[in-house]
């Protein structure tokens, strides 16, 4: 299932403009700078990578959001994750946050960065900061900004990924929109993904960054496509406050309209990852339950959803129920084969012990030929559930991650 793109972004709350340019960072006649800039200083918020190996604009930004949850603009780069670079790679991190602190006019100390490309290579700092005073000088609002701010944040992704939703606080509409970039390197710790989230809603800063993180532990967090978890992965929110509410926190009666729309487009961009990894051809979604536990059900789902005999079991339309329950019963989690129910579009292929016959198996094949399709697998065993967003592994997922330095 297609997610549509949608037609604004992260100038779509009134009070952000967004600019994209081509750089050279890494190619020519390519968008791979991007700047995101508010017209007064937000409150922001942020979630990272768990990964141990981050890389500099990780660093720089986890600083930054915890000391002050404080930023006027996000500064981005494609074509090198400035990772794994020491300590030019966190000099290089500040540098830009200086220049386009220079170039907007604006404390330095609000500018959040970020880097998304090759592991181990160094930032080429002199034309990300040629890149940044250029869009500082062209940063606009609507769909067009949106389209090329959108589009200066790809690496391996065949098209932009963008979402907006509204909500009502205190009789106001309140807008949140987003954009983000992801296509491999996927696993539900944040996904390898650079993901912004703007809003003009007035909110309590240790409030937002709870409702962030919620809103990424059923999004983001619930995405795999290959397993590995990147060294650059940030999920960065502003709020403006132009709406003029009432500082939104836990006591305020509208913040779960807020929440709602946080969480909506936090999942409509997160569906979109998936559908673009790379060489996808299928939408699945794995859905545990009866596990013993939460946590048990949060394993199982995870297994299956990143094992590649079950994963290439989907691109070959293969209803190879046994694939899901080997995985189920080697993730850690409790597995009893025979109170277990394995399903594909709610059709049967294993249950307790019985398996389905030639016919059925059949019609589970032609259910598989559909773009999007569900796996649910009931491990009779308790009241744990979780659910997983994943895709098949292809041909073109090896091509693509074969060549991806050379």
């Amino acid at each position: 299932m297609d997610e549509p793109i949608a037609t604004g972004g992260v100038t779509a709350a009134p009070g952000f403009r967004a600019a994209g340019v081509e750089a050279g960072v890494k190619y020519a006649h390519r968008k791979d700078v991007c700047l995101i800039v508010a017209d007064v200083p937000c409150v922001a918020a942020g979630v990272f990578t768990t990964n141990q190996v981050f890389a500099a604009p990780v660093a720089h930004d986890r600083a930054k959001v915890a000391a002050t949850h404080r930023a006027q603009a996000i500064a981005v780069n494609t074509g090198c994750a400035n990772a794994c670079t020491g300590a030019s790679g966190a000099a290089a991190a500040e540098e830009t946050a200086r220049a386009a602190g220079e170039a907007l006019g604006i404390d330095p100390a609000l500018v959040l960065v970020a880097s998304t490309g090759v592991i181990g290579a160094p930032l080429p700092t002199a034309r990300v900061v040629a890149g940044v005073r250029q869009a500082a000088g062209c940063l606009a609002r609507g769909p067009e900004a949106d389209a090329a701010a959108s589009q200066a944040i790809l690496t391996t992704d065949t098209r932009p990924k963008r979402a907006v939703a509204t909500c009502t606080v205190e009789g106001r509409t309140v807008t949140v929109g987003g954009m983000c970039k992801g296509a491999g390197m996927i696993e539900p710790k944040m996904a390898t993904m650079l993901a912004f989230v703007t809003t003009d809603a007035a909110v309590e800063a240790d409030w937002l960054q709870g409702a962030l993180k919620a809103a990424a532990d059923v999004s983001f967090n619930r995405v795999v496509v290959d397993g590995d978890e990147s060294t650059n992965d940030t999920l960065l929110c502003l709020a403006n406050g132009l709406a003029g509410n009432r500082p939104l926190d836990g006591a305020h009666p509208d913040a779960p309209a807020f929440e709602a729309a946080l969480r909506e487009v936090c999942e409509a961009l997160a569906r979109q990852i998936v559908m673009d990894g790379e060489g996808v051809s299928k939408f699945v979604t794995v859905r545990v339950s009866g596990a013993r536990t939460e946590g048990d059900a949060k394993l199982a789902a995870r297994a299956i959803a990143r094992s590649p005999l079950v994963k290439t079991s989907w691109f070959g339309r293969d209803p190879n129920w046994g694939r899901v329950l080997c995985a189920a019963g080697y993730s850690g989690a409790e597995v009893d084969a025979a109170k277990a129910r394995i399903a594909y579009e709610g059709v049967l292929a294993y249950d307790r012990g019985r398996v389905a016959d030639e016919a059925t198996l059949a019609e589970l094949a032609e259910r598989m030929r559909a773009r999007a399709f569900e796996v649910t697998v009931d491990l009779g065993l308790g009241a744990g559930a979780d659910t997983v967003f994943t895709c098949d592994l292809t041909f073109e997922y090896v091509k693509i991650n074969a060549e991806y330095t050379t």
